[in-house]
């Protein structure tokens, strides 16, 4: 059963879907409401459970999160929109393109992976899932997950950047990051979906991300039919936030040009 996502949604034009990372919400894309919102319809839900968007009673599912997606396009009265997904909202953007396929007008996937879990991965979230039902609190995440998030440049010269996502990462309710770990850790691999999309695809990865490999990267570009892979320097697991200036502008490039193949 899908949930009611609350989600902002800023300016006109080309609909743009950008799907936060984990453990963070709708508020990591102000730099892209903020800029791309001049330019096209800009829309960042909160994923179920973290920021305004309630959780649900479903088991955790990554597929449960992308009918929650397509739903809320619904309701806005979207049929097409470029969908953009950086790390956990890579994996939906992924569900996406396999259960809606008639959504994607183009396809962004940043700092994610196509791949599913090693045991070793998948043992580690079950683990944090598991800690953070018992603390009742982000203190699993502050201690795990923080410290892989942003790349060394941003850690020694963006002090109020580390500052923000910290909050951000504090913030998260710890049942919803909970479920949100059991549902990565049960998801598939999506190479057969990256095969079968019919759009063009930009997948962006920051050049000191300790999380999504270049290796990762690549494997999602080959098995695309219509990829462009690009590097942002100088950035971690979320160039949005840490290199929002680049990021925008690959976004922006690649958005105007669908707009003018589709207009």
């Amino acid at each position: 059963m899908t949930v009611q996502l609350h989600a902002r949604d800023v300016g006109a034009g080309t609909p743009l879907v950008l799907l936060h990372a984990f453990p963070l919400s709708s508020a990591m894309w102000l730099p892209q409401r903020e800029d791309l919102g001049r330019r096209f319809r800009v829309i960042t839900p909160d994923l179920r459970g973290f920021g305004g968007s309630v959780l649900g009673e479903d088991e955790p599912s990554v597929d449960r999160m992308a009918d929650d997606v397509a739903e809320l396009l619904q309701r806005k009265g979207v049929d097409r929109a470029v969908v953009c997904g950086v790390s956990m909202g890579g994996y939906v953007a992924m569900a996406l393109c396999r259960r809606h396929p008639e959504i994607p007008l183009g396809l962004v996937l940043a700092d994610t992976k196509a791949s599913a879990d090693s045991e070793e991965v998948r043992r580690n979230r079950l683990r944090q899932a598991e800690r953070l039902e018992e603390d009742g609190d982000a203190r699993v995440l502050l201690e795990e997950v923080l410290p892989l998030l942003l790349g060394p440049t941003t850690m020694q010269q963006r002090a109020l950047v580390y500052g923000r996502v910290r909050g951000l990462v504090q913030s998260a309710p710890a049942r919803a990051a909970a479920w949100a770990l059991r549902a990565m850790a049960a998801r598939d691999a999506s190479f057969d979906t990256l095969r079968g999309v019919r759009v063009p695809a930009l997948v962006l990865r920051g050049e000191e991300d300790g999380l999504s490999t270049e290796a990762d990267a690549r494997a999602m570009a080959d098995a695309l039919p219509d990829a462009e892979l690009q590097t942002i320097s100088r950035t971690g697991h979320l160039p949005p936030v840490e290199q929002p200036e680049p990021f925008n502008r690959a976004l922006e490039e690649f958005v105007a040009a669908l707009s003018r193949t589709v207009g």
